[in-house]
């Protein structure tokens, strides 16, 4: 009997429909034990290779091998070969138009989700190939064994959970009050006043691949900057947030939004990095969040969000 699952409302949450090892979702259609797209022995391909990878080798002119080069990894391309097999009782061509109606060539990148082994990870991809065979099997029950290629122009696969730090500007301890309103000094028990800020975060990258994280200001603060502590490398934008204003910086995408909507790509400092070289290298990174500002304010915030990157 087949699973039943909620149908996603949108393409936000990678992997939310999978209960079993060996499912595969795409978008919000999902296959394999317990569905009507059951996945064939023969399993997917391409899903745990290492991707075709570009090497930037130069040849030694007077010694054998070459000089070691940048080694960039080409699109990860996924084969899968699952079943169309309607339910007994089912409408087969109702079976047929739903999958045909997910694994068309719309142009869009969605989450291709796999577990393996207890482990879910997700790309974004597109169909680059779909085959039917459309023999008598198929003409009369709408069985057919189907053959599924997806091209994901991010090779890399990440987890199923968006990540998520902030922090505020360095604030300083009020410390003790030496005389109260009555003039009375110190008296038990001691108020020690709010506690500080450091304005640092610790970020960590489950994964063994360089993520890419999503970073957004929040006002009122004055000339922004997010620095990676463990090479000084940064973010820094020339412009001041008012409270209530958001720069959203995609490290991904390089680029930079004010409020969503107005690019202020052109503010980044000459001591800011290229927005694409802001990584998070596996294992712990540790950010500090700077402005300008005089007196910082309280409400002025930080935020990275991004998911365990993986190969």
């Amino acid at each position: 009997m087949a699973d039943t699952a909620p149908t996603p409302t949108d393409d936000s949450a990678p992997g939310s429909l999978i209960t079993r090892d060996g499912q595969i979702q795409w978008a919000g259609l999902l296959m394999g034990t317990g569905t009507p797209y059951p996945v064939d022995r023969s399993g997917i391909t391409g899903w745990e290779d290492l991707p075709e990878l570009d090497l930037g080798d130069v040849p030694r002119p007077d010694q054998h091998g070459s000089w070691p080069g940048d080694r960039w990894a080409q699109p990860r391309l996924v084969g899968a070969t699952v079943w169309l097999a309607p339910p007994a009782g089912s409408d087969p061509q109702a079976t047929a138009a739903a999958f045909r109606a997910a694994t068309g060539p719309d142009g869009a990148e969605h989450w291709l989700a796999v577990r393996l082994l207890g482990e879910t990870l997700a790309v974004r991809a597109r169909v680059s190939r779909r085959v039917v065979p459309q023999d008598r099997t198929y003409a009369l029950q709408g069985f057919a064994k189907v053959s599924l290629q997806w091209t994901a122009t991010d090779p890399r696969r990440y987890g199923t959970t968006l990540r998520e730090a902030a922090t505020g500007l360095p604030l300083p301890e009020s410390g003790l009050l030496w005389e109260d309103a009555r003039g009375t000094g110190l008296s038990w028990p001691l108020e020690w006043g709010v506690e500080g800020a450091a304005g640092t975060l610790d970020v960590t990258n489950g994964g063994g691949a360089a993520a890419r994280p999503v970073v957004e200001f929040r006002g009122p603060v004055q000339r922004p900057c997010l620095t990676r502590l463990s090479d000084g490398r940064q973010l820094q934008y020339d412009l001041a947030l008012g409270d209530g204003d958001v720069l959203t910086v995609d490290t991904e995408a390089g680029t930079v939004l004010l409020n969503g909507t107005a690019s202020r790509l052109y503010t980044a400092t000459p001591d800011s990095s290229p927005e694409q070289l802001f990584q998070l290298e596996p294992g712990t990174t540790a950010l500090a969040f700077r402005s300008e500002d005089t007196t910082p304010a309280a409400a002025a915030s930080v935020t990275v969000r991004w998911r365990d990157a993986h190969w």
